[in-house]
């Protein structure tokens, strides 16, 4: 399987499939995931021409299990390293959840240059948690206790967050998916118990304000009216506001997990950003 080092401790996985003269797309997974979670999109952009490439985040699927630099900006300098050793110019970034958040850092801390395009899907930014500066957010003991979850039995969590809000089964049980169940499982259980506990504060505590100012890059934001995980008023909404040159889509009725059980409106979407 491809790796590329980034030091001593530390490998990240990637898959880099189609010419490598095509257009690059590349795919960053939410938390608690794996590049896998992008499997539909990868097949679907692949077959339209493009280079898909998605890594797994570090500490993440098949990624090394190192127990620092869970934060924004380790995900960041990952993201610039996999950039450079790829090669890779003109990149169209698509982001989902924590995927977006890692997007924005990316882009404000390494430059636009190597950037066309940008798209965040139910993306974290500007900042999920409660402040005095955002009222709005999602209070704190709510990651708290996600933390607590995850340290006290990992395995039911992560049955119970897609069994429940993350595809929205716990308000449609009759549109339930085993599989889709249970492939979020499994992904989520490759990845390391340090860094998904420590990814809770990354994608919850960042404040990524000043970061989407700085943004001025064509930017499509996507994301689900019916979202339970990130909602998208404090949100996407917000984000939308601070990036200059940005369009906004809300689906309705969608949940979080909207690019795998609803990816053909998404891909559809994605591709006539991307080609207009």
């Amino acid at each position: 399987m491809p790796y590329i080092k980034r030091n001593d401790e530390l490998e990240l996985f990637y898959k880099d499939w189609g010419r490598k003269d095509a257009q690059a797309i590349f795919f960053h997974h939410g938390w608690p995931l794996s590049a896998d979670d992008w499997d539909n999109q990868l097949l679907f952009f692949l077959n339209k021409g493009y280079r898909v490439i998605a890594s797994d985040r570090r500490g993440h699927g098949r990624s090394s299990q190192i127990d620092t630099g869970h934060d924004m900006d380790h995900y960041a300098d990952d993201v610039a390293h996999i950039v450079s050793e790829l090669n890779l110019e003109n990149v169209i970034h698509v982001g989902h959840s924590a995927g977006g958040g890692q997007i924005v850092r990316y882009v404000a801390k390494h430059g636009p240059e190597k950037t066309a395009k940008i798209v965040l899907i139910g993306a974290v930014p500007p900042l999920m948690v409660q402040t005095e500066a955002n009222p709005n957010g999602l209070p704190k003991e709510t990651f708290d206790g996600f933390q607590v979850q995850l340290a006290t039995n990992r395995a039911h969590f992560f049955k119970e967050l897609p069994s429940g809000p993350f595809y929205g089964y716990n308000t449609a049980p009759e549109t339930t998916d085993e599989a889709v169940i249970q492939n979020w499982w499994r992904q989520a259980m490759m990845g390391g118990a340090k860094a998904q506990y420590d990814g809770i504060v990354a994608f919850s505590q960042t404040d990524f304000t000043n970061d989407l100012k700085g943004i001025d890059l064509p930017c499509l934001i996507m994301h689900g009216d019916a979202d339970q995980v990130v909602p998208y008023k404090t949100s996407s909404v917000l984000a939308h506001d601070l990036v200059k040159n940005s369009v906004l889509k809300i689906y309705e009725g969608l949940s979080h997990g909207m690019p795998t059980i609803n990816h053909d409106i998404i891909n559809a979407d994605i591709l006539t950003f991307i080609e207009h």
